[in-house]
């Protein structure tokens, strides 16, 4: 592997600024990467080589030239293929946008290329993003860079695996329940998810509107905290295309986190989590607390109608609002599609009345949540019952309980229907897999999140590269499963 590679983002930016690192070496040490991974791995749906060959020529003009330097120069990045690139696949792994390309990019991806990141591609999903596991008819699946015969998770799978095995510096992701800490937590890296409205979803497929405006949020990926915190400084801000966009400025951190008092707890008492699930949030309780907080036992009340309300807006909403896209082309979809329809269709289709009060209930779980976190302004928990699993698997026996595969990441559900920011930190590597733990904070309060995840980090370490140099042998897949399609 490259030494380049490993290096963090914001070691490469530090590096660029100050003459010491080429952003055409940079560039060409991930371009070797991927053409060296991404045939086994599937991470990318689309690589620019020629692009990013471009804007690293044209970084490295800049710094020769003495001009404007922003604070990501010259970093190779990568972003999930539902948010808009210009002239990048905008296909959401869909047959039914085979072949739409971007016609402009997203607003915070404006706002990478403003602060000098160079593009690397776009990352594999799956269909429309529903789904814990990335897989599509149009590319296939993505494998976790950890354990190839295990998904790197959904929907910012690809993402996720991209940059945990250092094909990509970091990059962005969406999170409507769990898209970006679950893929985190699988592939041990870090992940947040803002609060509404923070960095702004305007070009993003599916659109923000109606429940996914409330529950769908974008947000950074990135292998450590600082880089993540660094993403975070770039893309977040307000913008007129997203519903819940405000003015907000981004806070302060706290001039000592250790202030913030901390609850932690290890399950919601409905849904079982391994051994191994309990042991990574105990540990970081602990290593918490030996940096200096108040850390105490306190499950927030309601855990159980949280999830509920959310499986009413994103599932059982979701699917009315999603049924006129997909109408009359329902032999199209992938068959990870055709599972969350199957989850809409167990249940009576929401009716009005249903939906009004659902969105009544979700405001006072909400002011209820809000209320308690004034004494535990950081709450500490799992982000699933479980590591990462098995392509295809959909159920798994946890202390003697049978966990479907629709319940298992519920950890993550109850924060996207009260729109807290919470992140993803990877604490160890437990069965060869990595296993990561939740912070959560106040509504507009990521700064102090942040804060709390340095901290921990910092007495845990950042987890390793994943074995995927040492797999060896052909890849598993047959000759027509779908790749992707890139211009390299």
């Amino acid at each position: 592997m490259n030494d380049l590679v490993q290096l963090s983002a914001s070691d490469m930016a530090a590096r660029v600024a100050g003459g010491k690192l080429s952003p055409v070496e940079l560039v060409e040490a991930h371009l070797e990467r991927i053409r060296a991974l991404n045939p086994r791995l599937n991470a990318f749906a689309h690589v620019d080589a020629k692009g990013a060959r471009r804007a690293a020529r044209a970084s490295e003009a800049r710094l020769g030239g003495r001009g404007p330097r922003g604070p990501l120069e010259g970093v190779p990045l990568s972003v999930k293929s539902s948010i808009a690139v210009r002239g990048f696949p905008w296909e959401c792994g869909s047959e039914l946008r085979r072949g739409v390309r971007a016609d402009g990019d997203a607003p915070l991806v404006a706002r990478l290329r403003a602060a000098g990141a160079i593009i690397l591609g776009n990352t594999n999903v799956p269909e429309f993003l529903m789904a814990w596991e990335t897989n599509n008819r149009l590319y296939g699946h993505t494998d976790n860079p950890w354990d190839l015969e295990r998904t790197a998770g959904g929907s910012s799978g690809g993402e996720s695996a991209a940059i945990a095995a250092r094909l990509s510096a970091g990059g962005i992701g969406t999170d409507g329940g769990g898209s970006i800490r679950v893929p985190a937590h699988f592939t041990g890296i870090c992940g947040l998810k803002p609060t509404p409205g923070r960095v702004p979803a305007t070009g993003h497929f599916p659109g923000a509107a109606g429940p996914f405006s409330a529950l769908g949020v974008i947000g950074p990926m990135a292998r450590t905290v600082e880089d993540t915190r660094l993403l975070f400084s770039v893309v977040a801000g307000p913008d007129d295309g997203d519903p819940y966009s405000a003015p907000v400025p981004v806070e302060e951190p706290a001039a000592d986190p250790r202030k913030l008092k901390i609850g932690f707890f290890e399950d919601d008492q409905r849904t079982p989590v391994t051994t191994e699930t309990r042991i990574a949030v105990r540990r970081a309780a602990a290593a918490l607390e030996e940096q200096g907080f108040v850390v105490e036992e306190f499950r927030p009340d309601n855990l159980l109608e949280m999830r509920r309300l959310w499986w009413n807006l994103f599932v059982r909403a979701g699917r009315l609002l999603l049924q006129p896209m997909i109408e009359g082309r329902t032999a199209e979809l992938s068959p990870i599609f055709h599972e969350y329809l199957e989850f809409a269709r167990d249940e009576d289709p929401l009716t009005l009345d249903e939906l009004l009060k659902t969105l009544v209930a979700r405001d006072r779980v909400r002011e209820h949540l809000l209320a308690q976190m004034r004494e535990h302004p950081i709450l500490v928990c799992p982000i699933g019952a479980a590591q990462a699993f098995r392509h295809g698997e959909r159920e798994w026996s946890i202390d003697g309980q049978e966990v479907a595969y629709s319940d298992a990441w519920s950890h993550t559900q109850w924060f996207n229907l009260t729109g807290n920011p919470a992140m993803a930190v990877p604490i160890d590597v437990a069965g060869g897999l990595p296993i990561g733990v939740q912070i959560v904070g106040r509504c507009w309060e990521e700064a102090s999140v942040l804060a709390v995840a340095a901290r921990l980090e910092e007495a845990v370490g950042p987890l390793g590269p994943p074995p995927i140099d040492a797999i060896t042998g052909p890849s598993t897949e047959s000759d027509s499963s779908p790749r992707p399609r890139g211009s390299s």
